[in-house]
């Protein structure tokens, strides 16, 4: 049956290809990503997927779910389809979108005989507010068996970790004076977020190595003869655990308090983006992609072993409710950066897409394996239960 899967899968190959292109060049910025959806949806509907809009109050978020009518496990595909300001899909997600339906479509055509349930979610806005740490919070993966998604790269990688990161904002409130003829009169909010900023630096003499604290100043006052009355900070506050985030950010709300007394002003925090969790890799689930990924031709010297995610994914946070996998696939020769112009063309070229079918092949043939081995889903779910 696998050999069924790469037929489907390279029988509808076209259609896949114009709707990464079309994607990508029609870039939609997170919970915007119309167009996109649209796109996704119809074509999981040609191929009798039940499509259902709008969940969990996200105007572009779906699930599309085929069922075989059989007992058997369910294997969810994440899509992403959101756009950067001004670069585009300089992140590939045109390409992550597509490859997750195409995966699906391909696993979809064999259940009949396997069993059980193949489900795409459409998760959007995963470079801001992602869609899939509110899918989370609202419980629509527990009804999976494993989950996955790849992710394209200048090289193949397995599936690693990433950092857990809130994104925490502080706001200031002072009093505005003229600050040459009377400065005396004012209480000034900047002040706080520069103190808050060196009171930072000096905490990151005492933080781990893999934790990270990056920040702006988005609001520091109207002009220099004023006192600035209110001034915000925004800093992502990045670690390797969910565990050690949520001690390094008292310690930075302990900074931001401290520079509020300093300087006689009032200090408000939010978080202005979700919070992301660490990614938690399924060792067996990454083992069994990864020799598919080999028997599809990329040489198994090729495929590099993540050393320690430095960036931070709201597949964390799925990755913390099912056994989960998010790989890298080559999709250029270059060493081209993601977020890049660069990186935007890369992931319209052919080369591109041709990875884009090789990740999809590569998803499906896993979910297959997932199904029909229940040895391996055994040992799957033995290492997700672990404490």
């Amino acid at each position: 049956m696998k050999e069924t899967i790469i037929e489907q899968i390279d029988r509808y190959r076209d259609d896949f290809y114009n709707i990464s292109i079309y994607i990508g060049e029609n870039p939609e910025l997170g919970h915007e990503e119309f167009k996109a959806c649209a796109v996704l949806t119809e074509a999981l509907q040609k191929h009798d997927f039940q499509v259902d809009i709008g969940i969990c109050d996200l105007p572009t978020a779906f699930t599309a779910t085929f069922d075989s009518g059989k007992p058997g496990p369910s294997i969810g595909f994440m899509a992403e389809y959101d756009a950067l300001p001004e670069v585009g899909h300089a992140c590939g997600h045109n390409l992550i979108g597509t490859m997750g339906i195409a995966a699906a479509i391909g696993l979809s055509k064999v259940i009949h005989e396997t069993g059980g349930k193949v489900i795409v979610f459409g998760t959007p806005a995963e470079e801001t507010k992602g869609g899939k740490v509110t899918m989370a919070e609202a419980g629509l993966f527990h009804q999976l068996d494993v989950a996955m998604m790849v992710h394209p790269l200048d090289r193949y990688m397995k599936s690693g970790t990433s950092l857990a990161m809130d994104a925490i904002q502080f706001e200031f409130f002072g009093k505005s004076s003229h600050a040459a003829a009377s400065p005396h009169l004012g209480v000034n909010a900047l002040d706080a977020v520069i103190q808050t900023f060196n009171s930072i630096n000096a905490l990151r003499q005492h933080i781990t190595p893999d934790a990270r604290i990056h920040g702006i100043i988005t609001e520091g006052g109207k002009a220099a003869n004023v006192v600035p009355d209110y001034a915000v900070a925004q800093f992502y506050v990045r670690g390797a655990k969910r565990e050690y985030v949520n001690e390094l950010v008292d310690k930075v709300k302990r900074c931001a308090e401290g520079a509020a007394l300093q300087t006689g002003t009032t200090m408000k925090s939010s978080y202005y983006e979700f919070s992301y969790d660490d990614m938690v890799t399924n060792t067996p689930l990454s083992e069994a992609f990864t020799k598919e990924l080999i028997s599809l031709g990329v040489k198994e010297e090729e495929i590099l072993t993540d050393r320690g995610g430095s960036g931070s994914l709201d597949m964390g946070n799925v990755s913390h409710v099912v056994p989960s996998i998010h790989p890298y696939i080559k999709i250029c020769n270059e060493s081209y950066a993601c977020h890049t112009h660069e990186f935007r063309e890369a992931a319209l070229s052919e080369k591109a897409r041709e990875a884009m079918i090789l990740g999809a092949k590569t998803m499906a043939l896993t979910g297959y394996e997932v199904i029909t081995n229940k040895s391996l889903l055994d040992e799957i779910k033995a290492e997700f239960l672990k404490p």
